[in-house]
């Protein structure tokens, strides 16, 4: 269910990798600052959206960094489980659609090929905090979850994970299949990624002149799971046909 109008449609998160990446192709949707809409500060998001008739809310702000969640947990709190419950909120008294993204850390990482009913069990800070997202979201009829993993059009690193396994897509294609998902009726969970590939082999194939060295989750001093990989049947039979 595709509109040619989408002024009704607000994106937090419009200065991220995939903020951007959804501006550009949606130029006529609201991308508030997180001056002008602070997901921490309820009232005023309120004063926002007061002259704005908002239907559908795609909520992609967050606190991303593994390694600097595991040192400040509070601002992940704040920003991806408060934060995300505070768009439940206004969602929930405006009566707007609700697309929240989340991360395919969310799974212990143990087998991969995850579909939307499997179990979770995050295996670090920031996966958790998304979770905490989620569980916000799930107490609103109205709302979509997705799943999902991305990254710049470049790999912008000298080594990848040759041993992690992932649906990871370069970012216009994340930002393609979600505004697939935004315009679609979906509810519920969904995930949306690319084929199953090692990180080596995906940051390869972005630019396949580069010599991109291996690397291993083993290296690092966070906690990285080791395939979540995702099951998208779903989104290839309700969205992408």
């Amino acid at each position: 269910m595709t509109s040619a109008n989408h002024a009704g449609h607000v994106f937090t998160g419009g200065s991220g990798l995939l903020g951007r990446a959804l501006r550009a192709l949606r130029p006529d949707a609201l991308f508030p600052s997180s001056a002008e809409f602070d997901v921490t500060n309820y009232s005023q998001m309120q004063d926002w959206a007061h002259s704005r008739n908002l239907r559908v809310v795609v909520h992609a702000a967050a606190f991303i960094s593994p390694p600097k969640i595991d040192k400040d947990p509070v601002r992940a709190l704040d920003v991806n489980i408060v934060g995300t419950a505070n768009v439940v909120r206004l969602c929930a008294a405006l009566g707007a659609r609700l697309v929240y993204i989340s991360t395919d850390y969310v799974f212990r990482g143990d087998r991969g090929l995850y579909a939307e009913g499997d179990e979770v069990h995050p295996v670090n800070k920031y996966a958790w905090s998304k979770l905490g997202g989620e569980c916000a979201v799930r107490l609103y009829d109205k709302g979509l979850i997705i799943r999902t993993s991305f990254g710049p059009e470049t790999f912008p690193y000298e080594k990848a994970f040759a041993d992690q396994w992932t649906s990871r897509q370069a970012v216009s294609l994340a930002a393609r299949d979600i505004l697939r998902a935004v315009d679609s009726d979906c509810l519920g969970v969904l995930h949306i990624g690319g084929p199953r590939t090692t990180v080596l082999e995906y940051a390869r194939g972005l630019d396949p002149a580069r010599t991109i060295q291996p690397l291993s989750v083993n290296d690092v001093p966070f906690a990285v799971p080791k395939d979540t990989s995702l099951d998208t049947t779903r989104f290839i039979r309700e969205v992408a046909d």
